[in-house]
């Protein structure tokens, strides 16, 4: 369709300045200093559109504590800790994000969460957890991070490692929208200059599918609209994956 690369260039050239800078290679540092501010910003706007379907989404991770009933779990992408609300007392968490630039936002969130204990912050991308030991946690909790990394394919091969036998993978990530609607429409066109102004983040992704075949024993997933009126991260998926 001719129509949608005209609409892509019509948005790269309002936004031509951003694109000068990352020719010239100024755009992606700068990007990584300002999106923690932005994301600080979103994610409240986020988790109060969203508390309801966090909340029960997260409603029974105390079932997935070990044989200490003291639960492990490690989060992935951690930004700006927008999740600890929903986390149950007495859980360890571990945190990880590829941005060094969101710890000082992190350690806030920290303060503010006096029920949760606090292992460590990793600076890690979710394709490479080596710091953590295989099968060593209870709970991974993945949220609006598939969207960014390189390889959805890696990360869920990481997952999996890190995770012990009956843990399980939480998951909420906004994907790609059906495929004849104009949502997806919108998508395609917003989705090359929405890479740069999101750090990474893609539009058209169909990650319900890479979960599928990532090898776990039980997935549980489900396709929702986010009440977020018109955006083109509408389309979500929620839900968790036990290995």
């Amino acid at each position: 369709m001719v129509l949608i690369p005209l609409l892509q260039r019509c948005i790269q050239l309002l936004t031509l300045p951003v694109y000068l800078l990352s020719y010239l290679s100024l755009w992606d540092p700068l990007c990584k200093k300002i999106f923690p501010y932005l994301m600080a910003k979103c994610s409240t706007i986020y988790n109060r559109k969203l508390f309801q379907q966090k909340q029960d989404l997260f409603s029974n991770l105390g079932e997935f504590a070990g044989p200490s009933r003291e639960l492990r779990l490690l989060e992935i992408g951690t930004g700006t800790g927008a999740n600890f609300q929903f986390y149950p007392p007495g859980c360890q968490v571990t945190c990880t994000d590829p941005n060094p630039n969101f710890e000082g936002f992190l350690l806030k969130s920290i303060s503010d969460s006096p029920h949760l204990r606090f292992q460590r912050f990793m600076v890690a991308s979710g394709e490479d957890l080596l710091p953590v030991a295989d099968d060593s946690m209870d709970v991974v909790v993945c949220t609006l991070v598939l969207c960014s990394v390189r390889s959805i394919e890696q990360v869920l091969r990481e997952v999996l490692r890190v995770l012990r036998l009956g843990g399980a993978l939480y998951f909420l990530e906004h994907v790609a929208a059906d495929h004849s609607s104009w949502g997806y429409f919108w998508q395609q066109i917003y989705n090359p200059t929405w890479r740069y102004l999101g750090d990474g983040c893609c539009l058209t992704r169909e990650t319900w599918k890479d979960l599928e075949k990532a090898g776990f024993s039980e997935l549980k997933l489900r396709h929702i609209d986010a009440p977020m009126s018109w955006n083109p991260t509408r389309p979500h998926i929620i839900g968790y994956a036990v290995k």
